[in-house]
């Protein structure tokens, strides 16, 4: 059985420009390059993506017209993207789309209405049912960006029992149970620092410890979490920039190594990803470097399923960055940033 060294990746963008919608793209492992990038679907703003536990389906934020929703698509044997369905409603689109591993249920959150909804799926077809819960969200904080609440996260605890929901106009982590028919219920609230504008979480691997980024303070959180009821503890805020930067930054991505050894996090402004340490007995985290994205505001990044390249998307720059990655010292390398892509915003790779 020969090992497969071609990865097929999807680019979320904002549809202005250039751009038309969803772009895909091949990392060949091999000759270190990513190849072939095309458009997959042509699509109104489909910002954020998520793929489906069995790599089936694709399911998509998206914008038609006045409407905003989710797009749900099949991927084909070569990763070409077939329409299946949608379910749009009045108003902003989400911002953050999630899936959980046995496609049942597709979560969004969105940014300008506030809200978190669940959906049903039909896990044979991929289709996408109408939102079985709805919930605004309410409140604001001190930094004027937070005049209300901002929903800009919604994805499921590692046990799938509880959605983890972040809230950034509020400065909160919320958890909702998950129902058995879609639906949500509130469990907990765990207040972030006043002004932090928390935006993105990523669980460790182990499902003890989770970690936030804050868009505003350019900090990860360090969370510890309890399955036996949904809550959250927070261990430790660790910054994301140099002491000395005092240039507009906001955070963005978080991700987490597949060992669980390494935290990575975005920062828009820096233009920079930076490098941490996890602390497998505690959890909390030790900076080791920052490594640039070679362009301007990195949206999002993705580890591919190797766990040896780092895939960066500059928004404002619109193009991609290839990076090797060193798997013991977490450390990244730059090995190409002239790739195109107009105004990427999501990176996703299928895992075969």
């Amino acid at each position: 059985m020969t090992e497969n060294t071609d990865y097929i990746g999807y680019i979320g963008t904002y549809t202005k420009g250039e751009s038309k919608g969803i772009y895909s793209f091949k990392l060949d492992t091999t000759a270190k390059t990513i190849v072939d990038i095309k458009l997959a679907a042509a699509i109104e703003n489909p910002t954020y993506l998520t793929i489906s536990g069995n790599q089936q389906y694709l399911y998509s934020v998206m914008k038609k017209g006045e409407l905003g929703g989710v797009a749900a698509f099949s991927i084909e044997a070569n990763g070409e993207l077939s329409a299946i369905n949608n379910q749009a409603v009045e108003g902003s689109p989400p911002c953050h789309i999630s899936v959980d591993s046995k496609n049942r249920y597709v979560f969004t959150a969105n940014y300008h209405k506030g809200n978190v909804e669940s959906h049903n799926l039909d896990s044979n077809e991929g289709l996408v049912q109408p939102a079985v819960s709805s919930i605004k969200h309410v409140g604001s904080g001190p930094d004027p960006r937070q005049e209300k609440a901002h929903t800009h996260y919604a994805g499921l605890t590692p046990d799938e029992n509880y959605l983890a929901v972040v809230e950034l106009g509020t400065d909160a982590l919320i958890s909702y149970k998950v129902n058995e028919d879609g639906t949500l219920k509130k469990a907990s609230l765990l207040p972030i620092k006043a002004g932090s504008g928390p935006r993105h979480l990523a669980f460790h691997p182990n499902g003890k410890y989770a970690y936030i980024m804050t868009e505003f303070s350019s900090e990860v959180i360090a969370l510890n979490y309890q399955p036996e009821n949904g809550h959250f503890t927070e261990k430790q805020y660790i910054s994301t920039i140099p002491e000395d930067f005092k240039e507009n930054n906001q955070g963005s991505a978080i991700h987490i190594s597949k060992d669980g050894r390494y935290v990575y996090a975005g920062n828009r402004g820096h233009n920079s990803i930076a490098l941490f340490q996890v602390n497998e007995e505690t959890g909390e985290l030790r900076f080791l470097e920052h490594t640039s994205t070679e362009g301007d505001w990195p949206r999002d990044f993705s580890i591919d399923p190797t766990g040896k390249f780092v895939v960066a998307s500059n928004q404002e720059s619109s193009n991609l960055v290839l990076f090797s990655r060193d798997e013991n010292s977490g450390k990244l390398t730059l090995l190409t940033s002239d790739i195109t892509v107009p105004y990427p915003v999501c990176v996703k790779f299928l895992e075969k």
